[in-house]
């Protein structure tokens, strides 16, 4: 299992004070959650795309990058590449320089973006979000494993004999997550490829998300990559902590009622039983996480929303603390109890690289046989 953050990088005012970070201070603030996320031993630092306030990541292999150069096991992660507005020539480009930069420590999860302003701002329809994702897409994963593209499509002017620089590290491309909230149309193309699927379920009540997690896992399974027990399986959360419950809610709930994103809508305690929000002990973050595996089968990645709806940074910071000193351990540890040993681990790239080396070696195997095959027809 692999433990990480994610943040949407949101520039919100601290209703407890009236405060509004600026964007530098938001940006920074970014930038010290990833170097905390190492240092309390957490796996990956995923931030997402946004292009419009009051969001500020609109760079995210920028950031990562920055982030790339302060730290040593950190696997760094988009938590949405717009995948839809985005050119997937710059994806390809700017994911493989990554790598490079981050010596394989680069995964990205692709997802179509739900303001509807940003298509028009990059030449593209929202009408077709379900299309581009599928065609840019298709064209991104042949840029990554073919030297020379000749490519046509809908969405993009041809390709004719294109090469992708940077090549990716090792000849490995990055992991990729589709990650959705509500599209089966993405949990199909991730099973398609074999990607991961990441159910971003921070919204919706848990049964949405068991849907479109099976249907992933079936398909998966159908196109012959794997019993649907061995799909790459990422869930993400949201969690507010203090010692003891009580404390957690009274801080935290000036903050979920006036958020951009869920307040002056269900309350705070209609919106925990409902979705993944866990407000409370670290003890209830515990049970409530453990609980996901009930719903959702063994996963490979879980992902926790902490710094947004205006929380200051120092808050996070020790959040951070209580989640890798009091939560994950043991998260860590019960995981493990039981997880048949067909699960596969989490992705890196070490692994993948490893996974490729292994299925080049038996292609050459089956034809080298099916070469002395031909030899003995012949004779």
């Amino acid at each position: 299992m692999q433990f990480g953050i994610f943040s949407v990088g949101d520039v919100t005012t601290d209703p407890t004070t009236g405060q509004t970070p600026s964007e530098h201070e938001r940006i920074k603030a970014m930038v010290a959650i990833a170097l905390k996320v190492e240092e309390v031993g957490l796996d990956v630092f995923a931030s997402g795309e946004h292009h419009n306030p009051p969001f500020v990541p609109s760079s995210p292999t920028t950031m990562l990058g920055y982030i790339a150069a302060k730290t040593e096991k950190l696997i760094l992660s988009t938590s949405t590449t717009l995948i839809t507005t985005n050119d997937p020539v710059k994806i390809a480009e700017d994911f493989a320089m990554l790598q490079h930069l981050a010596n394989g420590r680069v995964d990205v999860m692709m997802g179509r973006g739900n303001t509807g302003p940003v298509y028009p701002w990059f030449g593209k329809d929202i009408r077709q979000g379900i299309p581009l994702a599928v065609e840019n897409y298709a064209l991104l994963h042949q840029l990554w494993r073919e030297e020379n593209v000749d490519w046509q499509g809908r969405f993009r002017t041809p390709l004719q004999s294109f090469t992708s620089t940077p090549r990716p590290l090792d000849d490995t491309p990055p992991f990729v997550w589709h990650g959705s909230i509500r599209s089966p149309e993405i949990a199909e193309q991730a099973a398609y490829y074999g990607d991961g699927f990441f159910a971003n379920n921070i919204f919706w009540p848990k049964e949405h998300f068991q849907r479109l997690i099976e249907l992933y896992r079936e398909r998966y399974a159908h196109y012959g990559h794997g019993t649907p027990e061995q799909a790459m399986v990422g869930l993400g959360g949201q969690v507010f902590m203090r010692k003891n419950s009580q404390d957690a809610v009274r801080e935290f709930r000036p903050y979920f009622d006036n958020a951009p994103v869920y307040g002056h809508g269900p309350s705070l305690e209609e919106f925990t039983e409902q979705t993944p929000l866990t407000v409370g002990s670290p003890q209830e973050v515990i049970e409530k996480t453990l609980a996901f595996r009930e719903t959702f089968g063994d996963y490979q990645r879980q992902l926790f929303l902490m710094d947004h709806a205006g929380l200051p940074l120092k808050t996070v910071l020790e959040q951070l603390d209580l989640l890798g000193e009091e939560v994950v351990p043991v998260l860590r540890e019960e995981f493990a109890k039981n997880r048949p040993a067909e699960v596969p681990d989490g992705p890196t790239h070490a692994a993948l690289v490893t996974a490729r080396a292994q299925a080049d070696e038996q292609a050459d195997r089956q034809g080298d046989g099916q070469a002395r095959e031909k030899e003995e027809v012949a004779k």
